[in-house]
């Protein structure tokens, strides 16, 4: 019997809807007709040239185009079955490492009774698939895996009735069985490929999805639940898939930008004569916008050089990272709002703390590239977003186009970490491609992508709370300036408490990061329950335990410890060897984590040696890729605990490269014991992001108890004895 189980909900109760359009800070270009060349063109007067539809269709454009999307209008927009029995699933969400592909593909094979094996597909092409919103938040499994799952469900339900219909047999008699329909006796058969042969096929595929399809209840799934591996693992491995980089068009040519020398510069001449005198260099100036594009990248750069020589900018003042945290707090809207329960009888104990998070970049491993392409006043683009459908809005903005005219194709690509949710680089290259009426090809190089590419806001945190005579938080006040909301409230049982967002006025231009700002709000919270549970002269476990109701976080902490053994590794007392613990939820998941580090007091080195760690996030669908996925939210955490901040001064950043900005090594890696807490009573939450929010407050913690000291800032590092 199939059911719809809990599991097969859309969302959690407690999911927390972002519209994450809003969080980008894009790159505004607009490459229509100007004003001023209107006015060249017809001389002075009123021009009333926009039809109301015209606004309407530029209004929706501006909303982005991609925040939720609308997914599927009817059952065809989802599942293609070819003549031939391929099965093609369509869904606009990207591929960049963390899974997607096969976890999609696993809950369309689920449902469809077909071998993962059968099953291909389609992703992020603007011009085939649905609208499914961006690949963000962690909102693939919760959101479109059961939309996926109502469509196969709904395709496997047409066949079963086409079956009955055929043969004249009442439903419940046939069975399926490995992707093909049986009589009750087992002698005749029908595919997915007799059905799309039939005649009724087209029209029955245009009906909409129904809402209260049947799925597959927990525990009968078959091809969910169980490990599986990139659909495209071997391309990938062999070099066969074409990433964004790798896209070569016929005639393509390749493009250099002009990029300002400091934030904030504008460009006030500039002589391009030099370059355009270079045989079959295009050159391009659009207002501050200057780009070449050659034959060949070297000619480009080549070209670039010489007119980049005669540029005169005119820069304005800008602070440095060394002023960053004041600049941000003296910037914050409103101001900092005051603790409102300072003027109370004072507890037995009270705390106070402030925290720094600087800005680090996404760092994925392939910078943003794309190939732009025209042909009877159309584009189409070949790029690396997390959010195709907006940035074909940005692409149809910039260039005046009605969406139906713009395609943008997302080949998988080489991560994003919540970095590359703008087209700046699409853009950019459409833009020369108009003008050399040819594809263009635009590769951001490694010191572009550090530099121009958008950072995790750096926050500002004040802290404040007050202990009563029995060791309980009576108030708790905590403030983040400028990251965000993201897990600014606490998960702890507290008394009266004051949490909140405060924007302010960013030196750099920010946006989404993994786990958007609950790494800045979870380290600052963590950190400060240590210092808490030390001045209540308290175990950190026990301090948290005894102000924890929520039963999945509480399960998770307690599985860390027991794994890590921590009672044992407190009292064991080991010569600059330390051990610190953290928690969090965000995301409708749940993790905690247990550290070791050893630290070189004479080199001033913090090392982690071992991370214990359990995450839950309802029923898992890919053990193997969920276990990959928490593994790499550890590694890059620890990047972001001990090392990883950008360095800027006049504008300028100063720490461009991997030779300055060092992100986790291979001998960085510590010893990594990985427990996933399955839940199939719960709905399945998503698991990119979660597992990274708990490394910098326990490597954070594991000093502070070894030294002592408060840590109040990442990276970091040992305080001066």
């Amino acid at each position: 019997m199939k059911t719809i189980s809990p599991a097969n909900e859309i969302l959690p109760p407690d999911f927390e809807e972002i519209n994450y359009d809003e969080l980008v800070e894009r790159v505004d270009y607009d490459f229509g007709l100007s004003r001023r060349s209107f006015v060249k063109v017809l001389g002075a007067g009123l021009l009333i040239a926009v039809t109301i539809p015209a606004l309407a269709q530029e209004e929706a454009a501006r909303r982005g185009g991609g925040g939720g999307g609308g997914g599927a209008r009817n059952l065809g927009a989802r599942i293609h079955i070819g003549k031939d029995g391929t099965i093609t699933v369509l869904t606009g969400k990207v591929e960049g490492g963390q899974g997607a592909r096969a976890e999609l593909s696993q809950a369309a094979a689920e449902e469809l009774g077909v071998s993962l094996s059968s099953v291909q597909m389609l992703m992020a092409d603007t011009g085939a698939v649905p609208d499914d919103g961006g690949t963000y938040g962690s909102m693939t499994t919760p959101r479109t895996v059961p939309l996926v799952r109502r469509g196969a469900a709904a395709a496997r339900n047409l066949l079963m009735e086409f079956a009955s219909q055929q043969w004249k047999v009442e439903r419940n008699t046939i069975q399926m069985r490995d992707g093909k329909i049986f009589d009750a006796a087992g002698k005749r058969s029908l595919t997915y490929g007799d059905l799309a042969n039939s005649d009724a096929a087209a029209k029955l595929f245009e009906q909409a999805i129904p809402a209260d399809v049947e799925l597959t209840s927990v525990k009968e799934w078959k091809v969910l639940g169980v490990p599986a591996l990139r659909p495209n693992a071997r391309d990938i491995a062999t070099g066969a898939h074409k990433f964004p980089s790798d896209i070569a068009r016929p005639g393509m040519i390749y493009a250099k930008i002009l990029r300002a020398p400091a934030y904030g510069a504008k460009l006030v001449s500039i002589d391009l004569t030099p370059a355009k005198a270079m045989k079959d260099v295009v050159v391009v100036q659009d207002d501050q916008f200057v780009g070449v594009a050659a034959p060949n990248s070297s000619r480009a750069e080549d070209a670039l050089k010489k007119i980049s020589d005669t540029a005169k900018w005119e820069t304005v003042p800008q602070p440095s990272s060394k002023e960053l945290f004041d600049y941000l707090k003296q910037n914050a809207q409103g101001g900092a709002p005051a603790n409102p329960y300072a003027d109370e009888p004072a507890g037995a104990k009270t705390a106070r703390q402030t925290y720094h998070v600087p800005y680090i970049q996404h760092a994925p491993l392939e910078p943003r590239a794309a190939v732009a392409e025209w042909s009877d006043g159309k584009l189409t683009v070949w790029t690396g977003s997390q959010n195709p459908f907006a940035v074909r809005s940005e692409l149809a903005r910039a260039f005046h186009l009605p969406p139906e005219n713009v395609r943008v194709v997302i080949p998988d690509f080489g991560g994003g970490f919540g970095g590359k949710h703008s087209g700046e680089c699409a853009v950019e290259a459409a833009r020369l491609a108009k003008t050399a009426d040819k594809p263009v090809s635009l590769r951001w190089t490694r010191e572009e992508e550090f530099t121009w590419a958008y950072f995790r806001p750096a926050a500002v945190i004040d802290a404040e709370a007050s202990l009563d005579a029995q060791g309980k938080i009576t108030t708790w006040h905590f403030i983040n300036i400028n990251s965000g909301a993201q897990a600014v409230d606490t998960p702890y049982t507290v008394g009266k408490k004051n949490c909140h967002y405060v924007a302010s006025k960013p030196p750099l231009r920010q946006s989404s990061y993994r786990a958007l700002a609950s790494t800045a709000n979870n380290f600052a919270r963590e950190v400060f329950m240590d210092e808490i549970a030390a001045a209540a002269g308290t175990d950190p476990l026990e301090f948290r335990l005894a102000h924890l109701e929520n039963p999945r976080l509480r399960a998770v902490l307690e599985r860390a410890a027991k794994e890590f053994d921590w009672p044992a590794r407190v009292k064991k007392k080991a010569p600059n060897i330390s051990v610190g613990l953290a928690c969090g939820t965000e995301k409708g998941s749940f993790v905690a984590a247990c550290v070791e580090v050893e630290i070189d007091r004479k080199e001033n080195k913090i090392r982690v040696t071992r991370v214990c760690q359990a995450f839950e996030c309802g029923k898992i669908l890919n053990p193997a890729n969920l276990l990959s996925q928490v593994q790499g939210g550890i590694i890059m955490g620890l990047g972001a605990a001990l090392r990883e901040e950008m360095q800027f001064e006049n504008g300028q950043i100063t720490n461009a490269s991997f030779g300055k900005y060092r992100v986790p090594r291979f001998d960085d890696l510590p010893e990594l014991d990985v427990h996933l807490v399955d839940r199939p009573d719960l709905p399945s939450a998503g698991a990119g992001e979660t597992p990274i929010i708990v490394i910098a407050p326990a490597v954070a913690n594991a000093v502070f108890r070894a030294t002592g000291k408060s840590v109040n800032a990442l990276p970091v590092r040992l305080a001066a004895t």
